[in-house]
This record gives C-alpha cells, sequence and structure tokens, in this order.
C-alpha cells in the first residue's frame, strides 16, 4: 500500500520560498500511470489543487499559482518536491501531496492516497 509523507518548514516569512517535499514508499513514480500531485486547504476554505508531475517529467500548475509554482521529482529517492515562490499570509495553509489517477485530478473530494498533511504558516 503506498503512502506519502509531507516535509518542510512550518513557518515561512513573507516574499521567501515554500518548499516542501513528499516521500513515497510502496509505490513507485518511475513507472505509474498516477499523477503526483500537491494540493492545499486553508481554514474555511475548501481543497485547491494546486498542481502534479506525472511519470514522463510533465507538470500542470493550477491557474492562480502557476506563476509561483514548480514540482519536481526525484525517481532515484521516490520523491516530489513543491516550490511556492513570493509566498504571502494567504499562501497560510495545510499542504498535501497525493497520488491520483488522472480522472480524480480536482475533485472535491480528498484523495485517499494522500500524506497526512503539513500545516505550513506564512508570517514575519
Amino acid at each position: 500500500q503506498v503512502q506519502l509523507q509531507e516535509s518542510g518548514p512550518g513557518l515561512v516569512k513573507p516574499s521567501q520560498t515554500l518548499s516542501l517535499t513528499c516521500t513515497v514508499s510502496g509505490g513507485s513514480m518511475a513507472t505509474s500511470t498516477y499523477l503526483w500531485s500537491w494540493l492545499r486547504q486553508s481554514p474555511g476554505k475548501g481543497l485547491e489543487w494546486i498542481g502534479y508531475i506525472d511519470s514522463g517529467d510533465s507538470t500542470y500548475y493550477g491557474p492562480s499559482l502557476k506563476s509561483r509554482t514548480s514540482i519536481s521529482r526525484d525517481t532515484s529517492n521516490n520523491e516530489f518536491t513543491l516550490q511556492l515562490r513570493s509566498v504571502t499570509p494567504e499562501d497560510t495553509a495545510v499542504y498535501y501531496c497525493a497520488r491520483v489517477r488522472p480522472i480524480n485530478y480536482g475533485s472535491e473530494r480528498p484523495p485517499v492516497d494522500r500524506g497526512q498533511g503539513t500545516q505550513v504558516t506564512v508570517s514575519s
């Protein structure tokens, strides 16, 4: 059974870059038809899908964050990373990494195969 675990700083200063890593176990990223995704949820708001990277290294970013987002992967370590540049307090949220089938990307329902989430606060 696949397991995903987010890691990274819990506090980021405004204008800095938020960097998170997702470590995947129990499943290979190299030969997979899944989309390795990042999403977030702020208090009182629904899920916001940030973007994904697939097994061919193609990426997709949601329009609201596209100009500030990069997703990459390291198949040798079975990890993928999120970088969100020029953060503001509006980027404060619980961030999740997930493995989803293409048909389920963007769903309002939380993905089944996801990490436990990591709280990121943007504050000086």
